[in-house]
């Protein structure tokens, strides 16, 4: 009877992370989806393609190399398709589901801290430099602050971050902080699209060519998040994991709403108007900033939490345009500086957590990740450039990368 309980406890605890593995993956179609709908038309098919490509070649590189990096996994799956029991389905202390049900819910992690820099840098990079990026991002940057925190080893073997109290549930700065510190770099060495700033410091808006999928996508990551922050939860297969699930949902969609209904005021108040990407930014605010922590909070304190983020991200928009850093999606604004806010949140309602951990966390993980990429960026553009020519910028990337309009049967103009 205790073999059958086991047996049935640990087919459960895997299924549920597989599941939650297939929501996370899908958030890579709603990365897509919105950023092809933020940039021009001239401009979509490059990034679709970015997108097919980046979540392929994660998952790759983090097999190959990046779970060892994280985990001590070895490479090439090794020890990954180990079945994770003994002899009468006596569990291994380490965990109550499959080896290989956690390498896949860690890689599409690792996919969607890089989808992140995709849409920052859109418009004028080089499709074969970002792809050589997303190999040095996914196999070996990310995996490096990765073991630093989830992987419990210690920062260059100076501190261990989690002795220091810092806390991050599903990755608000793990991920979040991370693919936005990699977009920073990218984006400070690239520079702003052509016509984005005026000689005398003006912001121009350049419109996106395709709103209802930029809200589509919205909503996709939106579905996506209960399996990004339920997943994280790690277990299914009891009363205390299934109700602590139950308030990860609860909390996660609560902070969306909170987020969206904020960002959707403060536009108003701000521009006079009801901006629909500040709101659908706003969403993605919220979500980002109950990541580091929505088993703790009550629903109240997630919406709350979920409000701020969703303030900040406005605010942060239009102070990264004053400072003339382009950002055609917001990536930054929504992943970085509201990143940074979830992981401060945390000990509001964790105990476990502390400020002075979660400053030091927050630290290691932007200057490693801003850093690293900085390096790699700058020896991508010194080697085979990073930004496409102004004639290709102007006739647009889907012909001058793709050879390929997304709407052929339209013209569009600049």
């Amino acid at each position: 009877m205790e073999n059958t309980v086991n047996e049935l406890q640990f087919a459960l605890d895997t299924f549920y992370f597989l599941i939650c593995g297939a929501f996370v993956m899908w958030m890579a179609a709603g990365f897509t989806m919105l950023e092809s709908g933020l940039v021009r038309a001239k401009n979509t098919t490059e990034i679709l393609t970015k997108n097919v490509g980046l979540y392929s070649i994660a998952c790759i590189m983090y097999m190959v190399c990046g779970y060892a990096i994280m985990y001590s996994g070895g490479t090439f799956l090794s020890g990954i398709m180990d079945p994770g029991v003994s002899e009468g389905f006596t569990y291994e202390a380490v965990s109550t589901y499959a080896p290989a049900s956690d390498f896949f819910f860690q890689v599409v992690f690792v996919a969607t801290a890089m989808s992140i820099v995709s849409g920052a840098v859109a418009e004028r990079m080089k499709l074969w430099a970002f792809f050589a990026f997303t190999v040095v991002l996914t196999g070996f940057i990310y995996p490096m602050e990765g073991a630093w925190t989830w992987g419990g080893a210690a920062v260059f073997g100076m501190y261990n971050l989690a002795d220091l109290g810092f806390s991050d549930f599903a990755g608000s700065g793990i991920v979040h902080m991370a693919g936005a510190s990699a977009a920073l770099a990218g984006v400070l060495l690239l520079g702003p699209r052509k016509g984005k700033y005026g000689p005398n410091g003006e912001v121009r808006a350049i419109p996106g060519a395709n709103l209802p999928l930029a809200t589509l996508g919205t909503f996709i990551l939106w579905m996506g998040w209960f399996g990004f922050n339920g997943g994280s939860v790690l277990a299914a297969a009891s009363v205390e994991s299934a109700n602590s699930i139950a308030i990860v949902f609860l909390n996660t969609n609560t902070a969306a709403a909170g987020g969206a209904v904020a960002a959707l005021i403060v536009s108003r108040l701000m521009f006079g108007k009801a901006d629909l990407t500040m709101l659908l930014n706003g969403a993605l605010a919220g979500l980002v900033a109950i990541t580091a922590e929505p088993s703790t909070p009550t629903p109240l304190a997630a919406t709350l939490f979920g409000a701020l983020g969703g303030i900040l991200v406005v605010f942060s928009i239009v102070a990264l345009d004053k400072l003339r850093i382009d950002d055609p999606v917001g990536a930054i604004s929504v992943h970085g500086t509201v990143g940074l806010l979830g992981l401060l949140l945390v000990p509001i309602t964790n105990g476990g957590a502390s400020f002075s951990g979660q400053i030091i966390g927050a630290l290691t993980i932007f200057v490693w990740v801003f850093v690293a990429s900085l390096v790699v960026w700058g020896i991508l553009k010194a080697v085979m450039g990073i930004r496409v020519t102004e004639e290709q910028e102007y006739e647009g990337l889907d012909i001058a990368e793709c050879g390929m309009e997304a709407y052929p049967e339209f013209e569009h103009t600049n």
